[in-house]
């Protein structure tokens, strides 16, 4: 699996639970037409472990089957009309790639 990994944070404005319901919400729906997408994981945050690690409200990991099904993906409509609907919204994010490894599994 090659995946989008999302970490972000909500507008100022917004409340957590507000930025969480529009993630799960109406973004929701948009991501899901991504093509190509095969799995998406969404966590929300509800704790940092410690204070350089706050300020972060849910992290999202988007799978692909490859780096080039990824890649059509952010080339696609339905990328930019994701992005469209985020818009100007003053919210942080960190956005990386990479390869997929399972380390374990009970």
């Amino acid at each position: 699996m090659y995946n989008l990994v999302l970490l972000a944070a909500r507008p100022p404005e917004w409340t957590h639970e507000q930025f969480i319901a529009w993630w799960r919400g109406d973004h929701a729906e948009l991501t899901y037409r991504l093509p190509g997408l095969r799995a998406w994981r969404h966590t929300e945050i509800d704790a940092a472990l410690e204070p350089r690690s706050e300020g972060w409200d849910g992290i999202s990991v988007l799978g692909f089957d490859s780096p080039e099904d990824l890649r059509k993906a952010l080339a696609s409509p339905e990328w930019a009309e994701a992005v469209a609907q985020v818009g100007d919204m003053k919210g942080r994010r960190i956005a990386v790639m990479g390869h997929e490894a399972e380390m374990f599994a009970a």
